[in-house]
């Protein structure tokens, strides 16, 4: 039931966002809003809004006029966004790895935790849009185990360091939410650090690491796609977003079908989390 609720509220929220963009449309003035020489609302024309209808009529027509191998540009967008979906989960589980292990490392010693926190904290300041080159440009000059280093490499790389965050903070928190009782409890019965872990903190951490994990998902699709467009790796959604947003001028309607893609790609990567959930069921009520 709750399965249903949720699927339920997904597609009311979905219509509710239609009516409020055609409604836009129909009372906005075409030109915008101005205050002064400030524009405050933005165009409801068709070359900036076009109607849902239109955009999704463009998903059946052809990509390229008049090209050999015909693909709809509803193919197209599927299999970018099926590509970017595969970096992005890469690097949610790189990303959740590395997060995973720090917040043991920061749990199970204070002062790596005090030294530590700050530069996680302070790493997530630095805009996306200057990372990627450099990861990008640094990438290039690297092989493993003597294969080269791959352009979709590093939107997988890219992807897991916005994904790291969440979870890393998420799970600290959980390992360290257990009642100071129950770890006395566990001291008093002879318990060792990796017992009272296994058996108290990452049962405890369950019910914080589950958002953490949804929100390092939605952070590991924005990475890819950001990385896809400010590194040019072609094949996914992101470069789909860039290609499309050239012919805007033409075909407005065109680029937000990518948008759509994109969209969409979030609620898959949303909706493979949870699974996770489904495996940890039973510890979702554990309390601190």
């Amino acid at each position: 039931m709750a399965r249903l609720r949720t699927a339920v509220s997904a597609v009311v929220a979905f219509t509710l966002l239609v009516v409020a963009w055609e409604l836009a449309k129909a009372v906005l003035p075409e030109d915008g809003v101005r205050i002064g020489d400030t524009r405050v609302l933005p165009r409801t024309d068709d070359a900036a809004m076009p109607h849902v209808w239109t955009v999704l009529a463009r998903f059946g027509e052809p990509e390229v006029a008049g090209a050999a191998a015909q693909r709809t540009v509803g193919e197209a967008v599927a299999s970018g966004a099926l590509f970017t979906l595969g970096l992005a989960l890469g690097g949610l589980v790189i990303g959740g790895v590395l997060g995973a292990v720090l917040a043991l490392a920061m749990a199970r010693f204070g002062l790596l935790e005090r030294a530590l926190l700050p530069w996680v904290v302070l790493s997530q300041t630095v805009p996306l849009i200057a990372i990627a080159p450099l990861v990008a440009g640094w990438g290039g000059k690297i092989a493993i185990l003597g294969q080269p280093w791959q352009p979709w490499t590093s939107v997988m790389v890219i992807s897991s360091y916005l994904a790291f965050f969440p979870i890393a903070v998420g799970m600290l928190r959980g390992l360290t939410s257990p009642r100071r009782a129950d770890v006395e409890l566990f001291r008093s019965l002879a318990a060792g650090w990796w017992t009272t872990l296994l058996r108290l903190r990452l049962p405890a951490s369950v019910p914080h690491l589950l958002p953490a994990v949804r929100l390092a998902a939605a952070a590991a699709v924005v990475g890819a796609i950001v990385a896809e467009i400010s590194t040019g790796t072609r094949g996914g959604v992101g470069r789909l977003i860039i290609e499309y947003a050239q012919s805007a001028t033409g075909d407005p309607s065109r680029m937000y079908t990518a948008i759509l893609g994109a969209a969409v790609l979030g609620l898959v990567a949303a909706a493979a989390v949870g699974l996770l959930d489904l495996a940890l069921r039973r510890y979702r009520g554990s309390v601190a």
